[in-house]
């Protein structure tokens, strides 16, 4: 008969989630810097139209959101310059990570994150320690 090995067992719940630049590997935020936020009604959040009073029981699951939003961190050279608004480049290779606004912005999900520091899934890994 096998039996587990509790050392297996145990490193599972101890394990951290960071997010690295896909391009040199640096790392750009961690768990812990993540910013959580309701998700929206999708697509029909951006346009102007006359709501239709349909329950939400009866409509699709919403997406899911394309970036993480996460708090200002001191590699964000912009914001430590004091800019209101500006694209996030990674410090080591300067690729486009995402964007911030200190006034918010409309994640792709139509919740709107107040401020905004986003950085778009597509450009980071997301890496379990």
């Amino acid at each position: 008969m096998a039996t587990a090995n509790n050392s297996d067992v145990g490193s599972d719940s101890k394990s951290q989630v960071i997010y690295r630049c896909k391009k040199c590997r640096r790392i750009v935020a961690a768990q812990e810097n993540l910013v959580f936020h309701e998700r929206g009604e999708g697509e029909k959040c951006f346009k102007w139209k006359k709501r239709d009073g349909a329950p939400w029981e009866c409509q699709k699951e919403p997406p899911e959101c394309t970036s993480i939003f996460v708090e200002p961190m001191k590699w964000m050279q912009s914001v430590e310059e004091g800019c209101v608004e500006d694209k996030l480049q990674c410090m080591g290779c300067k690729a486009r990570l995402g964007s911030f606004n200190w006034a918010g912005m409309q994640c792709s999900c139509g919740a709107w994150v107040n401020p905004a520091f986003q950085l778009h899934k597509s450009r980071i890994d997301k890496c379990h320690t």
